[in-house]
């Protein structure tokens, strides 16, 4: 038997004030585009914003629906807008903030399960890493330099 060491890095920003500028503008529009979720049942709403390699912003929230699985996060959302509008472009950032209407949110919120395997299907096609920042309402910014810290052994379409 052997044992496998898995270590993740992620960096810890103490507030937005202390990411970089281009950063601190994609956290912003992830968090005005927070408030256009719709979640009358969870009560809690999350933003994403997605800078692509051609300079565009792809912008995404929560969208939930009665029957459950029907809904997508707001990470989804984006991805999928951003690979149906520019197809050929590169995610090369990805914000996302998180906030609840009954509960203040001041820890950083990061992609659910799903959400990280869409990211990493994204990282693998194109082929370079997605700088992730996730945050609460408020509070500390954790930034993930590539998805395979938030989602080792991952299953990509070698694995088929």
């Amino acid at each position: 038997m052997k044992e496998i060491n898995i270590n993740t890095t992620i960096s810890v920003f103490n507030g937005i004030n202390e990411l970089p500028g281009e950063i601190q503008t994609l956290m912003n529009q992830a968090i005005e585009t927070r408030k256009n979720a719709y979640a009358p049942y969870s009560h809690f709403r999350v933003g994403a914003a997605i800078l692509l390699d051609n300079g565009k912003i792809v912008l995404g929230s929560n969208q939930e629906n009665a029957a459950y699985p029907s809904g997508l996060c707001a990470e989804r959302v984006a991805i999928f807008q951003a690979g149906a509008i520019y197809p050929n472009a590169k995610i090369v950032k990805l914000a996302i903030t998180a906030a609840s209407d009954t509960n203040p949110t001041l820890s950083p919120i990061p992609p659910c399960g799903a959400c990280r395997q869409s990211i990493a299907e994204y990282e693998f096609r194109q082929d370079t890493p997605i700088e992730i920042y996730f945050m609460g309402e408020t509070g500390e910014v954790y930034k993930s330099n590539s998805i395979n810290n938030l989602l080792p052994l991952s299953f990509d379409k070698t694995s088929l």
